[in-house]
């Protein structure tokens, strides 16, 4: 009972993954049915997806009493729930990775995110959670900070699989796609079977119409007018060109020949965030081979909907997209600073939240204590 609309951007060679995880869903067996029934072959979290299931509902009620009873405190328990969630989930996906041969049914779960800026407690942090969830099928998101460009390195070295988060920039993408040949490169010489190392980078689509499409309405002339709603694509395309190019070079045919798999783009933050816009814009204009798109379920329930999934709509478009990003700086918009903004706002966003994660818990923890 599968949606042609999600057939056929899985035929155009895009895995859907869904940016979203709680214990209600696999409790109710919803995960379970949208693997079936909706193409849905893998599953993102972040920070804000655990604050708010914490949030709702009595599906933590339980674990959280038995953690109480135990001493544990606020860290611990955030820990272990989200651990928990994230071990189920992979094991609802276990056929998934199977069938796939390990390129599909993965699990992201993030490292705390107040240590982006901090490479050796990342590193640390991703091998406890590597650790403790303990399924091949996981993959450790680690931000593309400066801080955390070495730490994916040497993650990876270490035979763990990686989801690169918080990617805005194409500069930035050179350098996590440098960073992750590097890592398969140790991790081969570490005797690790690279075949089995699996990793994708996590472009973010939407927030960057947000931030460039405020700047234009700033500027309020037609010309800025025209080019809304245009950047967060072009950006995307710009990076697939940027993926093709890094691994078409003899240093990756080398490692490929060994057997290891190519860093796949992933297209995240699609939900669309303005209201004029097509609510199925960065999935319907950015299906390309070998990619990933993370959805919200809302924007997933659309596309099965409403969707225009017509092929390949990135590859060949790197000098169009390149045309937009030109136009965009002859208007005088500063992209560096975009970008930066974006990467600063992004890892504010997630400790935010992993703050309010943490006062969630805190509460609970008090009650159950009585």
């Amino acid at each position: 009972m599968s949606n042609e609309k999600l057939t056929a951007l899985s035929d155009a060679g895009v895995s859907i993954w869904l940016d979203d995880l709680s214990r209600e869903r696999l409790n109710t067996g919803n995960l379970a049915e949208l693997i079936r029934d909706w193409n849905v072959t893998g599953v993102t979290t972040n920070p804000t997806i655990f604050a708010n299931a914490l949030s709702k509902g009595e599906a933590y009620d339980e674990q959280v009493r038995e953690l109480a009873a135990r001493g544990a405190d606020v860290n611990a328990t955030v820990r272990e729930i989200t651990t928990t969630d994230v071990r189920n989930a992979a094991d609802v996906f276990r056929d998934v990775h199977a069938a796939t041969n390990g390129v599909d049914g993965r699990v992201s779960i993030e490292v705390d995110p107040r240590l982006a800026h901090d490479t050796e407690k990342t590193i640390a942090e991703a091998q406890d959670l590597w650790k403790t969830v303990d399924r091949p099928n996981l993959m450790v998101k680690i931000p593309a900070t400066v801080a955390g460009l070495p730490a994916i390195t040497k993650v990876l070295a270490e035979g763990i699989n990686v989801n690169v988060t918080l990617i805005f920039s194409i500069e930035r993408y050179q350098a996590v796609m440098d960073a992750f040949i590097e890592g398969v490169e140790q991790a081969k010489a570490n005797g690790h079977d690279i075949s089995q190392l699996h990793s994708v980078a996590s472009f973010f689509v939407s927030r960057v119409d947000t931030e460039i499409d405020k700047r234009l309405d700033k500027l309020g002339t037609e010309d800025a007018k025209a080019l809304r709603g245009q950047a967060a694509v072009a950006n995307a395309r710009l990076a697939y060109q940027a993926y093709l190019d890094a691994f078409g070079t003899d240093r990756w045919k080398a490692l490929a020949d060994a057997g290891a798999n190519a860093q796949r783009p992933l297209w995240a933050s699609t939900g669309v965030k303005d209201p004029s816009y097509s609510d199925t814009l960065y999935v319907d204009d950015l299906v390309a081979p070998n990619t990933v798109n993370t959805m919200p379920e809302k924007t997933l329930r659309a596309v099965a909907d409403h969707g225009k999934i017509e092929g390949d709509k990135v590859t060949g478009t790197a000098e169009e997209a390149q045309e937009v990003f030109d136009a965009l700086t002859d208007l005088g918009i500063d992209l560096d600073d975009v970008f930066k903004v974006l990467e600063d706002e992004g890892v504010e966003k997630f400790e935010k939240s992993w703050t309010e994660l943490l006062e969630t818990v805190s509460g609970q923890l008090q009650k159950a204590k009585g």
